[in-house]
């Protein structure tokens, strides 16, 4: 079941792939931009030690502190931790260097495995009034993954149309039924996204053919396209839904959050149009 923050339920959504180059942080962006358009708020949590989404966002490594290391290392705040992009409605815990030793720093604690859990429910968040959190998890199973997955209640996995792409799945699929068994039981599979998708090329077409046929539902019906504009937007600090709002990867994430937002309604915004207020 969700949490609740205030009044309103709140979606936690880790965005995650142990392999890396598969559209994981551009997910993460851009479905986030995306659900804001759509009318939500979101806060996106960069745990991976490149800090791409934190990039992504216009946030320069000088600008990161305190960052999502602070948050499990030194146990501060959230609120501390949250900052404002650009866009309004949408907020990023951003991510230092220095989460690469984190893993290492946190193998002895006590509650390692629930860290993020317990800092994503404090209650300095309930101002934001959230609708969902995503959180970009590293590209491999790791402690930050693992503390992503338990603060979670369900996994994102975008999918690169390649050869290996479902052998990849195994892993991930095995590491998220040992949540289930031992932190976190509600953990669903919100969807996988097949990413870096090309029609002219019959190799993705194969690929995306025998996703379909062993996942069944599992698979988004929306596909992101191979896009020269996804791939700019990040060199601007934008989503590409505010560098190039007509462009197909732009109307690919505007999909891909309409599909989830049929499945976790705007609370919120039932609420407004039952009272009679302009939404």
């Amino acid at each position: 079941m969700p949490d609740f923050v205030g009044t309103k339920p709140l979606r936690i959504i880790s965005v995650v792939n142990q392999k890396g180059g598969v559209g994981k942080t551009t997910t993460a962006i851009n479905l986030a931009a995306a659900l804001v358009e759509a009318g939500a708020r979101v806060l996106v949590v960069d745990l991976d030690p490149q800090g791409n989404a934190s990039t992504g966002f216009g946030l320069s490594s000088s600008d990161r502190s305190p960052s999502t290391y602070d948050l499990l290392v030194e146990e501060i705040s959230i609120r501390d931790v949250v900052r404002p992009t650009g866009i309004s409605g949408l907020w990023i815990c951003p991510a230092s260097t220095d989460l690469s030793s984190a893993d290492i720093e946190l193998v002895a604690r006590e509650k390692r495995s629930f860290l993020l859990h317990d800092a994503l429910r404090q209650p300095g968040l309930n101002e934001l009034e959230l609708d969902f959190v995503l959180i970009d998890c590293p590209p491999s199973l790791n402690l930050l993954t693992i503390n992503g997955l338990v603060a979670s209640h369900a996994v994102l996995v975008p999918l690169q149309t390649e050869f290996f792409a479902l052998e990849g799945l195994s892993q991930l699929m095995l590491t998220i039924r040992e949540i289930r068994q031992v932190a976190n039981p509600a953990l669903r599979i919100e969807g996988v996204v097949l990413t870096m998708h090309d029609l002219r090329n019959r190799l993705a077409q194969q690929v995306e053919s025998d996703a379909r046929e062993a996942l069944g539902s599992l698979v988004f019906k929306t596909t992101i396209p191979r896009n020269v504009r996804l791939s700019e937007a990040p060199s601007f600090a934008q989503p590409v839904l505010s560098y190039d709002s007509s462009s197909k990867g732009a109307e690919a994430y505007r999909s891909l959050a309409r599909e989830i937002l049929a499945r976790s309604p705007l609370e919120r915004k039932e609420k407004e149009r039952d009272c009679g207020k302009e939404v």
